[in-house]
């Protein structure tokens, strides 16, 4: 289901999805036709804009944690027009699975959206690689990610994008052991080793929107 005001845009991700063999059952213009839409037949997953009618703010950003929390087995990808860094945490810290915030300006660039919600679906996330390098060129002296090496730091934004470790280390043409002892070593560094009843990838991923 897809949730977008721009008449033109919504027609196109309409047009891009149905091509690529997936189905829409519903393609509204704001943010409480999309629920009830969601509230009539749950899909594998809704694409909301952040900004929506009547005031442009964050309808859309309020839809999706409400459909996390009321059909959390419904993947959710927020698009936005800026890097707004603080609904990117609000998203992941709702819960790391089936979820993902992309810039509009991805969806251009057809493959990497579309891996974005095959990622989504999976149930895994997908962050926005711009969302990630500006987080990096955010950190300070008085960061703990300051103390991860060049390859640290490249391997950790690849898993900030969703990336899982093979993916990682084609990308980044390491081997799949590499990948592991580099982020073992990302999560001592960053003291999510042992953190007692969470995922330090998800942890790690967290620390990025925190700094």
């Amino acid at each position: 289901m897809l949730a977008e005001d721009s008449t033109l845009l919504r027609e196109g991700l309409v047009r891009l999805l149905t091509e690529e063999g997936h189905e829409v059952p519903a393609a509204v213009a704001d943010a409480p036709d999309l629920l009830r839409a969601v509230e009539a037949a749950p899909p594998d997953l809704v694409v909301v804009d952040i900004r929506m009618p009547p005031t442009h703010t964050d309808e859309g950003l309020r839809a999706a944690l409400e459909i996390r929390e009321r059909w959390p087995q419904v993947g959710v990808l927020v698009l936005s027009q800026h890097l707004e860094r603080h609904y990117a945490a609000q998203l992941l810290t709702s819960g790391p699975e089936r979820v993902g915030y992309l810039l509009k300006d991805r969806v251009a660039q057809v493959g990497e959206f579309l891996d974005a919600l095959e990622r989504i679906h999976a149930g895994g996330a997908a962050l926005d690689p711009e969302v990630v390098r500006q987080l990096v060129l955010r950190s300070t002296h008085t960061d703990p990610l300051a103390r991860l090496t060049p390859r640290e730091r490249g391997v950790l934004e690849s898993l900030a994008e969703g990336h899982t470790n093979a993916a990682i280390a084609a990308h980044l043409h390491l081997s799949l052991s590499a990948v592991e002892k580099h982020l073992g070593t990302v999560f001592d560094k960053l003291g999510l080793r042992h953190a007692a009843g969470y995922n330090p990838r998800i942890l790690a991923v967290l620390r990025y929107l925190e700094s």
